[in-house]
């Protein structure tokens, strides 16, 4: 048996994965295959993660100085297991090994460690091979894998890949540097504006959703899950990935999946986002993935916005390693509206009119297209932009009352464009301010007795009855004119007995 020189230097370069070192400690000059004194531990490990361990080769024996393990000798053999297959397919003449005429086996120099890294976790999940030993458990904040035979490891986490080592000797300490990811989702009103976890919208409006992923080391598998209300329609042309200050192209760097057949728990949203080897290959530990795109507040919009309501949500999460998720990350988009009640005084107790018509303007004096709900009910919304079968004009009924949804807050203008027979028209348009919780303005009014307003009163007067003829009017017309031919008489009969004398 011919043993490797400075094979121990080699193998350090095999325990590396991504930018993972692992760190053997000496505590012997010399061993055999058969030992059970080998441990290994992971230091930082990370909570609600778990370590897969496989055994890949046999350390038949090793020897070197004391406290010096990279100048030592060691010989590995075929360990009889499912990765016997892994290490024959790559003993090629361009391979990662090779095997002797005595079945011992070497690491081909020149030849990359964390390409075999990633070859043999693939191999592994692949192949669906069974871990040699498996722990999520934490003590004092270390993971411990005991009563290890001197080997050839490869651990793997849940987290990302993790290391790939040599138990050369009985403890072998590693160290997690392997991170857990994180997705913050943010939502405006305007794609230049101020992103935040609300805003608000017209039915019928753009709205502009951001979810940046603060990449880890250890990167793998990453799915980016996006889930909508039905309120919200998804624009996806408009679906954008930037890496840092670089936009990513699609179908290279990444795909976007709508078409989602997995109806798992975590995978049931509007849309995934996956992403490409390129796209690993380019990252580094704290890189920002800033993923863009907009969406249309439709006519199944949410309408409302106090303590009891989310709105219209937009969550997102993100899938990695080997099928763990961060937490989610919650959005709401709101819209409001706007009650309307037409009304008179009866003996003291207002009553509902029916037949007066209203017409709605927005802050810039343009009329706003409304659709009618249903037939039963006087519930309007604002019209979608494709929408043709709109009206502009809303007539009461018996209740004298009507609401229009989806309105964002803002200033809007009511204005009634014919009153109903026999009461007065308005004179002019009734402003209105729709504030963020459904809460309105009225003519620079908040509040009615001390209490804010909900809802536009509007209050139709009837006109004042003019006398008519044979009435009240005319009777009197008459006594007068005759009190005057009677004045006249009086005056006249006079006269003349002052010209007789």
């Amino acid at each position: 048996m011919k043993l490797i020189k400075k094979i121990a230097a080699i193998m350090f370069a095999f325990m590396m994965v991504v930018s993972m070192s692992c760190n053997v400690k000496a505590e012997e000059t010399e061993g055999v295959y058969g030992q059970k004194d080998g441990s290994i531990t992971i230091t930082n490990p990370k909570d609600k993660q778990t370590y897969n361990l496989y055994k890949i080769l046999n350390l038949d024996s090793y020897s070197y100085e004391s406290g010096k393990p990279k100048e030592g000798n060691y010989s590995y053999s075929l360990a009889g297991n499912d990765w016997d297959k892994f290490i024959k397919d790559n003993s090629t003449d361009d391979g990662f090994f090779t095997i002797n005429n005595d079945k011992y086996v070497t690491f081909n120099a020149g030849k990359s460690a964390e390409e075999l890294a990633k070859a043999a976790i693939q191999y592994a999940k692949d192949k669906s091979i069974p871990a040699y030993k498996t722990s999520n458990t934490i003590v004092n904040g270390k993971v411990k894998f005991d009563s290890l035979q001197l080997g050839y490891y490869l651990v793997d986490s849940t987290v990302g890949s993790l290391c790939n080592l040599t138990t050369t000797n009985s403890t072998v300490e590693i160290q997690e540097k392997n991170d857990v990811p994180t997705v913050e989702k943010s939502v405006s009103s305007s794609e230049q504006g101020t992103y935040g976890n609300s805003c608000f919208a017209n039915i019928g409006d753009k709205v502009y959703f951001k979810s940046e992923i603060t990449v880890k080391d250890g990167a793998e598998n990453y799915v980016l899950h996006d889930k909508m209300d039905d309120g919200l329609t998804l624009d996806t042309k408009s679906v954008k990935v930037k890496l840092n200050d670089k936009f990513l192209t699609q179908d290279t760097d990444f795909q976007v999946i709508t078409n989602i057949t997995d109806e798992s728990e975590n995978s049931k949203c509007t849309f995934h986002i996956t992403f490409k080897d390129g796209f690993y290959n380019e990252i580094k530990s704290n890189n920002k993935v800033t993923v863009t795109y907009s969406a249309i507040l439709n006519e199944n919009a949410f309408i409302g916005h106090d303590e009891n309501s989310d709105g219209n949500k937009n969550k997102t999460w993100l899938g990695y390693g080997d099928s763990k998720i961060t937490v989610e990350s919650k959005v709401n988009v709101f819209t409001l509206k706007l009650p309307v009640y037409k009304y008179t005084m009866k003996d003291g107790t207002k009553t509902g009119l029916k037949n007066a018509k209203f017409k709605l303007y927005d802050s810039n004096n343009k009329i706003i297209n409304l659709v009618k709900l249903n037939e039963t009910e006087e519930v309007y919304r604002k019209a979608l932009g494709t929408e043709t079968s709109t009206i502009q004009e809303i007539m009461t009924t018996n209740t004298g009352k009507f609401t229009i949804q989806g309105l964002a807050p803002g200033t809007y203008y009511l204005e009634e464009t014919e009153a109903p027979k026999g009461y007065n028209k308005l004179v002019k348009k009734i402003k209105v301010e729709i504030q963020e919780h459904g809460t309105l303005v009225v003519d620079e009014k908040a509040t009615v007795e001390n209490k804010p307003i909900t809802q536009v009163d509007v209050e139709n007067k009837s006109g004042t009855l003019l006398p008519s003829t044979g009435g009240a009017g005319t009777t009197m017309i008459y006594l007068v004119g005759a009190l005057l031919v009677l004045g006249s008489g009086v005056v006249l009969a006079s006269k003349r007995r002052s010209n007789s004398k």
